[in-house]
């Protein structure tokens, strides 16, 4: 592998560890909250953390600009305090990694979550145990395979993003290209050798992922 190829392998698993180290953090508390408690508009937050799941990736990237731009919501905000913007940045892509990789989190992890017998949490609250304390030694505990197939999944999406990711981080060489935008550059310029080797290190990379997550997500979803 040249110089390139390797700088585009080294993003891409930079970025896919950010993204998932914030999935499993955000994704395991919002899966817990949809599993264990009864609110009005659950579901339509389900909904709304799903969405990135159906949506066409540069539906998501577009939304992303229009929060995280220069001139969006909140990358306004941070523009003005810092003269600082996401964009173009690996961060962007990372951020990208993360809101489309969140709904696999969310819906692994909340299904297992919602598998874990009631009555060893009851019996808990019986003991005595606050609902944090349960939640970390009982519910938790119970639903770790699910996290951990939860956790693989979510890698394997942020290492292969690629719609909302070019949308917010561009194709920028040396700078924003991961494996993914490498290829279609590659292939839009017409080297087919180099794209192929990209594209066979990315197979097998995300053929391990989905082996090791349906491995530990037998008999929990």
């Amino acid at each position: 592998m040249d110089s390139s190829t390797l700088f585009s392998l080294r993003l891409s698993l930079q970025v896919a560890a950010v993204a998932t180290v914030f999935v499993v953090i955000i994704g395991v508390f919002i899966a817990y909250l949809l599993a264990r408690k009864e609110f009005k508009g659950k579901e339509l937050l389900d909904m709304l953390f799903t969405l990135p799941l159906v949506l066409p990736p540069t539906v998501t990237g577009y939304y992303l600009i229009i929060i995280f731009g220069r001139n969006g919501y909140i990358g306004k905000l941070i523009y003005e305090w810092t003269g600082w913007t996401i964009m173009f940045t690996w961060y962007a892509a990372a951020l990208a990694s993360f809101v489309v990789a969140l709904p696999l989190m969310i819906k692994t992890v909340r299904a297992a979550i919602e598998s874990v017998d009631k009555t060893l949490i009851n019996a808990s609250y019986t003991l005595g145990h606050s609902e944090f304390d349960t939640a970390l030694k009982v519910v938790l505990p119970l639903a770790k395979k699910g996290i951990i197939a939860g956790t693989v999944l979510s890698f394997a999406r942020a290492i292969g993003e690629f719609g909302a990711t070019l949308m917010i981080a561009g194709n920028i060489p040396g700078r924003t290209d991961t494996m993914p935008i490498a290829i279609y550059s590659l292939a839009a310029g017409g080297d087919w050798g180099k794209a192929n080797e990209m594209v066979v290190i990315l197979t097998v990379m995300s053929g391990v992922f989905l082996y090791m997550a349906n491995k530990y997500s037998k008999r929990v979803i």
